[in-house]
Order: C-alpha cells, then sequence, then structure tokens
C-alpha cells in the first residue's frame, strides 16, 4: 500500500512541476475590446434659456448633450428629427412637441412662447449613434408672473372634440399597472360621426402619443403599432408603472395640420 502511495505522490508532484514551466494561461484568452455602446447613465443634458430681447415674448431654449463629460456630436434620425422636445407646465395644463435645430457639438436650440412664468417639465427625446434611444427631462424655471394653476381632472368620458373631429380614446383590455396595454384612438367628425380615413403620417406613423403622470416625475415612451393605415383607427402601446392619475396627449395630422387630443385617466 505504501508504494503505491508514493508512486502516486511522485506522478502529481511532476505534474505539478510541468504546469509551472508553461507560460500563464491569462496570456492565451482572447482579448476583448471594450465597448464602445453609450450607456444611458453617462449622458448628461444641461438646459438653459435666454429671453428674446427684441420681442420679450419668447425664450431661446437651448439643450447640451454630453457623453462622459465630452459633447454628443453624433445622433440618429429618430420619428423623422433628431430629436424631440416635450414641454409641459406643471400643472399639465400647457403641452407642445417642438424640435430644436442642431447646431453642432450636442447643441440643440429652438424658441419657445411660454404662456406664463413657473416651472415646466422638459422632455427631450434623442437617439445617439451606437446607443438605445434615451429620454432626459428635468423641471425649467421660466421667468415672469407665474399663471394660476389649473387641478387636474380625470376624464368622465374619453371623448374629445377638436378642430371638428371627435376623438374617441379606449384602452384595451383596461387600465392596470404593469401590464402592456392598447390605446385606441377612433376618429369621425360631423353630427352622424362619419369615419375620418385620411389621416396623414405624422413623424413616421400614424400618429404620436405622450403619456405623464400628475406629478410630472413618470414620462411613458408610446409607441404605434407598425403597418396602420390612415383612419380611423389609431393603435398605440404602452405600460403604466404605477397607479395614479395620468394625462394623455394624442397627436394627428389632417390637411397638414397637426391637431392635439388630451386626456386625463386614472389608472388602478
Amino acid at each position: 500500500m505504501s508504494r503505491r502511495i508514493g508512486l502516486l505522490f511522485l506522478t502529481v508532484a511532476a505534474l505539478l512541476l510541468s504546469a509551472c514551466g508553461k507560460e500563464s494561461s491569462w496570456e492565451e484568452e482572447e482579448i476583448v475590446e471594450e465597448s464602445n455602446r453609450i450607456i444611458t447613465d453617462d449622458v448628461k443634458v444641461n438646459w438653459e434659456l435666454e429671453k428674446n430681447q427684441a420681442s420679450g415674448k419668447s425664450d431661446l431654449i437651448r439643450i447640451s448633450v454630453t457623453n462622459k463629460g465630452e459633447p454628443m456630436d453624433d445622433f440618429e434620425v429618430n420619428h423623422e428629427k433628431l430629436l424631440h422636445l416635450i414641454v409641459v407646465s406643471k400643472d399639465l395644463s400647457y403641452f407642445n412637441h417642438i424640435h430644436p435645430e442642431y447646431k453642432g457639438d450636442g447643441v440643440f436650440e429652438i424658441e419657445n412662447e411660454f404662456p406664463a412664468g413657473g416651472e415646466y417639465r422638459m422632455i427631450a427625446d434623442f437617439k445617439p449613434t451606437n446607443g438605445h434611444s434615451i429620454s432626459k427631462m428635468d423641471w425649467v424655471t421660466v421667468e415672469g408672473e407665474a399663471a394660476q394653476g389649473v387641478a387636474v381632472k380625470v376624464d368622465d368620458r374619453l371623448e374629445k372634440k377638436v378642430d371638428g373631429m371627435n376623438v374617441v380614446l379606449s384602452v384595451e383590455p383596461g387600465l392596470e399597472t404593469g401590464k402592456e396595454v392598447t390605446l385606441k384612438f377612433t376618429v369621425s367628425e360631423g353630427d352622424g360621426k362619419e369615419p375620418v380615413t385620411d389621416l396623414e403620417p405624422y413623424l413616421g406613423s400614424i400618429g404620436h402619443v405622450v403619456v405623464l403622470s400628475e406629478d410630472g416625475e413618470r414620462y411613458l415612451h408610446v409607441h404605434a403599432l407598425e403597418e396602420q393605415g390612415s383612419g380611423p383607427e389609431a393603435l398605440f402601446e404602452t405600460e403604466f408603472p404605477q397607479s395614479g392619475v395620468y394625462k394623455v396627449w394624442g397627436q394627428f395630422q389632417r390637411d397638414g395640420e397637426v391637431v392635439t387630443v388630451p386626456y386625463v385617466v386614472e389608472v388602478p
């Protein structure tokens, strides 16, 4: 028995000595290049407002986008624009969806006439090259006298009439949190509610929908279903992250004009 143990010991020792004579396995591993993929947390947005001295009515909005502290200068066209800017008043009564001009070195600019002073939610949607779509938002204070706030009231009926069109919103299978739902807008016109079938593409799809929670803290990026026609129905998919009150703005284009239809819903 002792002879066998001795042979086993000698065999193991020989193997260990042989292994020591070889090059380290670390040097044999394949070198993997670090990804250049842009990380959302590395992207920052700075907001500046500058009053138009000539008119005194509008403000120049300047948006500076950086990645790891350096100007981000490479963007992809997303829904026909490099950057979408959503401007909403604190009481959600004012809404504007605009598209700033790119000035280079990560800077976008546009003028906007605010209805009053006070706090506004600024939301920038953009897609950097070599990155996913990004939404960045912040509260920005506009100089001037603030208007009397308007209470956010949940709609009893989700049917609105705007610019001669009747637009009915329904949610399928129903309003609830944490599950994908379909927002269906049905568009008609006239007292007879004739179906509208001549909606025009807006930003590359049948329409555009923005959803914001009552406190302005939860913004939903809503996608239209692909390969839709020109009405009377327009379908969008989203998911409400928490229960609460939300405002929904549906935007549709007809005869070259964009119509914005607002609703307020409560998600149980």
